[in-house]
């Protein structure tokens, strides 16, 4: 909790999930109840731990779809995080009205493509210039496990050559505009990451 608290002083704090493994390996089959009261106990701890509200969330293992996002509108947050796409954007609810924004994950993790595209040694030079090369908005996903710990060296290597290539890193909130794009969030798979995860899907598309 003291870490938490810590991070909320300088950081964006947003709901990840109240137990990442029963999400991840559950959430896909709850019922919408469940869901709301989960993510409710989540949010609620959080808050009673950083003493301010949360405005935002990201699924774990990014398991979220129409359900997820049906479930999150009842909690009025500012956004989520809870897919990986290309670009924010307004998710349809049901009723046919435009939910909570998406700020999708739009990059690669470490685990994802180390050994299957590219060897750790490269991987920084790799995200960067997959970064420098995004014409929308590139987001990125760190693991504290991975980043934080056997790779730490690793990130802050990442961070001075970023910085030397003119590239900033932002809260999400500040990628946020008045208007986005329509979509939604559809079960689909990435490479490299096991089993289902939500992905978005412009409306119009298929």
């Amino acid at each position: 909790a003291d870490i938490i608290r810590e991070a909320a002083k300088h950081h964006e704090v947003g709901l990840h999930a109240w137990d990442h493994h029963a999400w991840q390996a559950h959430s896909g089959n709850w019922d919408r109840q469940t869901m709301i009261d989960d993510i409710a106990r989540g949010l609620r701890t959080l808050e009673e731990i950083i003493g301010q509200p949360v405005t935002c969330s990201a699924a774990a293992g990014w398991r979220a779809d129409q359900k997820v996002i049906e479930a999150k509108e009842a909690f009025h947050l500012r956004y989520n995080s809870d897919c990986r796409g290309a670009m924010p954007f307004r998710p349809l609810l049901e009723s046919g009205n435009p939910g909570t924004a998406q700020i999708p994950v739009t990059l690669p993790t470490w685990d994802e493509v180390i050994g299957r595209d590219v060897k750790a040694e490269d991987f920084n030079g790799w995200l960067l210039n997959r970064i420098l090369r995004d014409k929308g908005t590139p987001v990125y996903t760190i693991h504290a496990e991975v980043e934080g710990c056997a790779y730490q060296h690793n990130f802050v290597d990442l961070l001075k050559r970023a910085a030397q290539e003119g590239v900033t890193f932002c809260p999400l909130s500040e990628l946020l505009s008045e208007t986005l794009p329509l979509g939604q969030v559809v079960r689909g798979n990435i490479a490299g990451r096991e089993g289902w995860l939500g992905c978005q899907q412009i409306a119009g598309s298929r």
